[in-house]
């Protein structure tokens, strides 16, 4: 066991966002008037869909070798892999060991696959920084990725996008974490039962006493713990199932639409379910400054939030540019028809 580190959290990130795109006026189209009137609400443009040959793992991959490029450590020296997703490739086998593997990781290192709907990427930080924390690890690699499905015509399908990010967690960060509450309750609000292809969702319930409870309510508590007020905080990041939510989560907390800005990536990639927030994270991360502090709360359908506080040091400045950022993931992209998007996310059956 090594020695206890006072200052612990992300030495590395990394994002990685499919080229392709749907237009969200494209599935609306399909759908008509009940298409046009559930798109009017998202605040949501377009959505990134992932190619034939990408799936959870392959994103984890990518967004882990930029985070590997950032912190410029050896990878034999990361001692826990944790991937958050809800949408693994396999049923029975774990996806860290292939993104291990693939990244020269092992084999003196622990993994397993987390889930929590959307907040398992967020939640797999908190554990690596814990690990790291008690000196029983020198780096976690923790990740959050999706491919996320929503059923022909359901108002998940506007949204449901693909993406992930990478942290490598552990001393001499680039942003040490300063914080981290948890706000959890027994609320199904979105749930999918064992083999089956769809999710389904409460409509409605999945607002007020589901994601505004639980972001509100962690946001706070963590306010509460740190002393900190809404002025202290230069990003703020709330998980983003469309645009409309954060933005009125944010309004509610009192922070100005300046905070949120920057984090806001929803709009243009959809949701990346497993990498919502925490993409949101790395897109803050690529412009953010030495001495600024970033708030960040995730949430996960079932319900749960982890909300961070994040404190940016001068490492950032070394090592920011030492991988593409996530806004030149952003912007390449290739846009498919409707028909297009059904083939390559095996909607129809045959």
């Amino acid at each position: 066991m090594g020695s206890m580190p006072s200052k612990i959290g992300i030495v590395g990130y990394g994002a990685y966002v499919p080229r392709l795109r749907i237009r969200v006026e494209e599935i609306a189209k399909v759908w008509g008037a009940n298409g046009e009137a559930i798109r009017e609400g998202l605040m949501v443009e377009e959505k990134a869909v992932p190619d034939h040959d990408e799936d959870t793992i392959t994103i984890s991959v990518e967004a882990a070798r930029n985070a590997l490029a950032r912190a410029e450590i050896d990878p034999q020296k990361i001692g826990c892999v944790l991937v958050g997703s809800e949408s693994h490739p396999y049923a029975v086998k774990p996806s860290g060991t292939i993104v291990a593997s693939a990244l020269g990781i092992g084999p003196d290192y622990t993994t397993v696959d987390t889930e929590f709907a959307c907040r398992a990427g967020a939640t797999s930080m908190y554990l690596c920084y814990g690990l790291a924390k008690a000196g029983e690890i020198e780096y976690g690699l923790a990740i959050g990725a999706d491919t996320a499905q929503g059923q022909p015509g359901d108002a998940l399908e506007y949204t449901a996008a693909a993406g992930g990010a990478a942290f490598i967690v552990g001393k001499d960060p680039l942003a040490e974490i300063e914080s981290y509450v948890s706000f959890t309750s027994d609320t199904p609000d979105f749930w999918r039962r064992e083999g089956k292809q769809y999710p389904r969702h409460g409509s409605r319930f999945t607002g007020e006493p589901a994601y505004f409870r639980h972001v509100l309510g962690a946001t706070k508590r963590l306010m509460e713990k740190t002393g900190y007020t809404q002025k202290d905080f230069d990003f703020v990041i709330l998980h983003m199932p469309n645009g409309k939510f954060p933005t009125r989560a944010a309004k509610i907390l009192g922070f100005a639409n300046d905070q949120i800005r920057q984090g806001l990536v929803v709009t243009k990639i959809g949701n990346t379910y497993s990498g919502s927030s925490i993409l949101g994270l790395t897109n803050v991360l690529d412009v953010a400054k030495p001495g600024q502090r970033i708030l960040m709360t995730s949430f996960g359908s079932g319900a749960g939030s982890d909300s961070f506080s994040f404190l940016v040091t001068d490492k950032i400045l070394e090592r920011r540019d030492k991988a593409k950022k996530t806004a030149e993931y952003m912007a390449r992209k290739d846009y498919v028809d409707y028909g297009t998007y059904v083939k390559l996310r095996k909607k129809l059956k045959v």
